[in-house]
C-alpha cells in the first residue's frame, strides 16, 4: 500500500509517502524545506527503511546530512558529522557529506593537459586544486527526485556541470542515486556523460564516527583497509608517482586495528599539516571490480560499517584539520573526530595518464562514467 500526504502552508512544503508490507515494517520519504541557496529552494529528504534507520538528504551539495543507525542492543544515534543548518554547510564545511567534483581530491598546482591543451584551475587547497575548486558539485543545488524502491526508500539527484565551469572543458552530466535499503545499506551510485573529453573523479565524502558524531575521537575505533599497496605523497599530499606496499608501515591496515595505534609516527607534511592519515590506498582486485573495500567498526557500541565499491582507490581520512569544529546538536568536532573512506581514482591521477599502475581519469563523449559505493551496516 503506498500513501502520500502532501501539505502546503505559504512557503512550507512537505511531502511524506509511506510503504506497508504484510508484515507492517514500512519505509517512508519525508520532505521538509531547508533555506535556499543561488536563489533556489533547498530541501531536505528524509529516508527512513522498515527497520528504523534514517538517512537526511539535502539537494544543495548531494549532503548526507544525517545518518541514523543502531548499536549492538538497538539504541539509534547519528554517526555522520554535520550541521544543523543550511548557512554553516554553505559557510564553514570541510565537506561533510558531500558529492565531490568534477575531480575530488588534489591536482597538482591545478593543472593538467589533456589532448594537447593545457588547463588551469582554481588552487584552493594551498598550491593545489581541491575537490572541484571553488565552487565544485558540493556547493550547488541539484535537481532531486524521490522514489520508493523494492528494497527501500532513495533520492535521485541531477546536476549539468555547464562546459567551462571552475575552467573544466565540456558540459557534464551527473546523477547521483542514493538509496537506504531494508538491510541498513546506504547505496551510493553515480553515473556521469560529457560532451568533450574532460577529467572525472566523483567521490562520496561523509564523516564517520562508529560511536555517534558528538562521540569525541574515533582513534579508538578499528579498521581495515583491503590494500597491499599506497600512493606516498609530498609534502602538499601529492602522489609522488610512486606505488609502494603498506607492509611495515604505519599505513599498513590490512589487518583491523585501531585508527590511533599508529597515528603518532604520522609528523604530518609541513608545518600546516596537523599530522594524521590523509592518503590513497589501491585496493586490492580488478581496478574497477565490485569488492570489499574496507571494514570500520566500534567496540564500544558495537557498530560495523563495511564499505563495498568498484573504483581502483580509496582515500582514508582521520579529521586531522578538524579542530573543536561546532556541529549538530552543539556537539564540537574535535581533531579526529571522524574518518572518511572515498572510494575514488588515485589523486592526481590526470597527471599520470599513462604510467604504470595509475588509472583513467578522463571521460570522453562515447563514455559513461559509473562509481558503485555501498555501505552496510551492521553490529557484532
Amino acid at each position: 500500500m503506498h500513501t502520500k500526504l502532501i501539505g502546503a502552508i505559504g512557503a512550507v512544503f512537505s511531502l511524506a509517502l509511506m510503504m506497508t508490507g504484510c508484515t507492517g515494517a514500512r519505509s517512508m520519504i519525508n520532505e521538509a524545506p531547508f533555506g535556499e541557496a543561488d536563489g533556489k529552494p533547498v530541501t531536505l529528504y528524509t529516508l527512513e527503511n522498515a527497520k528504523g534507520a534514517r538517512v537526511g538528504i539535502t539537494d544543495y551539495g548531494a549532503i548526507v546530512t544525517e545518518c541514523w543507525m543502531p548499536d549492538r542492543d538497538g539504541r539509534y544515534q547519528d554517526i555522520a558529522l554535520g550541521f544543523d543548518t543550511l548557512a554553516e554547510y554553505k559557510e564553514k564545511s570541510p565537506y561533510f557529506g558531500a558529492i565531490a567534483g568534477r575531480v575530488a581530491n588534489r591536482i597538482d598546482e591545478g593543472r593538467f593537459t589533456l589532448d594537447g591543451h593545457t588547463y588551469q584551475l582554481a588552487t584552493n587547497n594551498g598550491p593545489n586544486h581541491l575537490h572541484g575548486g571553488n565552487k565544485g558539485f558540493d556547493k550547488v543545488v541539484w535537481d532531486a527526485e524521490t522514489f520508493q524502491g523494492i528494497e527501500g526508500p532513495g533520492v535521485r539527484l541531477t546536476y549539468v556541470s555547464p562546459a567551462g565551469e571552475e575552467n573544466y572543458p565540456g558540459a557534464v552530466r551527473v546523477q547521483v542515486e542514493y538509496q537506504l535499503t531494508n538491510n541498513n545499506e546506504l547505496r551510493v551510485i553515480t553515473e556521469a556523460r560529457t560532451d568533450a573529453p574532460t577529467p572525472i573523479n566523483i567521490a562520496h565524502h561523509s564523516y564517520w564516527n562508529l560511536a555517534g558524531q558528538a562521540s569525541g575521537t574515533i582513534l579508538g575505533q578499528q579498521l581495515m583497509l583491503n590494500a597491499d599497496r599506497y600512493t606516498p605523497v609530498d609534502s602538499t599530499l601529492i602522489p609522488t608517482g610512486q606505488i609502494a606496499p603498506v607492509a611495515g608501515t604505519p599505513f599498513d591496515f590490512r589487518t583491523p586495528k585501531a585508527i590511533g595505534r599508529d597515528i603518532g609516527q604520522l609528523p604530518g607534511n609541513g608545518s600546516d599539516d596537523p599530522g594524521g592519515y590523509d592518503i590513497n590506498y589501491v585496493v586490492n582486485g580488478s581496478p574497477n571490480a565490485y569488492r570489499l573495500v574496507a571494514r570500520a567498526s566500534d567496540p564500544g557500541s558495537g557498530r560495523v560499517m563495511e564499505i563495498y565499491a568498484d573504483q581502483p582507490g580509496v582515500q582514508f581520512y582521520s579529521g586531522n584539520f578538524l579542530d573543536n569544529l561546532p556541529g549538530k546538536g552543539g556537539a564540537i568536532y574535535p581533531k579526529h573526530g571522524a574518518f572518511c573512506l572515498e572510494t575514488q581514482v588515485f589523486p592526481d591521477s590526470i597527471n599520470h595518464q599513462g604510467e604504470a599502475g595509475w588509472p583513467n581519469a578522463v571521460l570522453r563523449p562515447e563514455q559513461t562514467y559509473r562509481h558503485v559505493m555501498v555501505h552496510r551496516f551492521s553490529t557484532n
